[in-house]
């Protein structure tokens, strides 16, 4: 059984920082590329920072370049967000996605709230 479940979200303030993981299993993480989208509040789902499979190259939308992290444990199939300087436009609800498009295959989490706020 594929499963994704994300973690870490919560409260911070504006400036302060947050962790998300994303713990998958039911399927080889290793061969997957691995993504964080999000959507906020009446706003569209949107791709926040992804990593490919095999080099592990990272990407992100220009709003977070230089804010946050991607990262990724094939060792512990998980995939990690690490966001800095947090602003209250990035409150949203993040989702983890394994996508290996080859096969068709794409799976998604439940996702974790965010809600950045003083």
């Amino acid at each position: 059984q594929v499963q994704l479940v994300e973690s870490g979200g919560g409260l911070v303030q504006p400036g302060g920082s947050l962790r998300l993981s994303c713990a998958a299993s039911g399927f080889i993480f290793s061969y997957y590329a691995m993504s964080w989208y999000r959507q906020g509040p009446g706003k569209e789902r949107e791709l926040v920072a992804a990593i490919t499979s095999a080099t592990g190259s990272p990407n992100y939308v220009d709003s977070v370049k230089g804010r946050f992290t991607i990262s990724r444990d094939n060792a512990k199939n998980t995939v990690y967000l690490q966001m800095n300087n947090l602003k209250p436009e990035d409150t949203a609800v993040y989702y983890c996605r394994a996508r290996r498009v080859v096969y068709g295959l794409d799976y998604w989490g439940k996702g974790t709230l965010v809600t950045v706020s003083s």
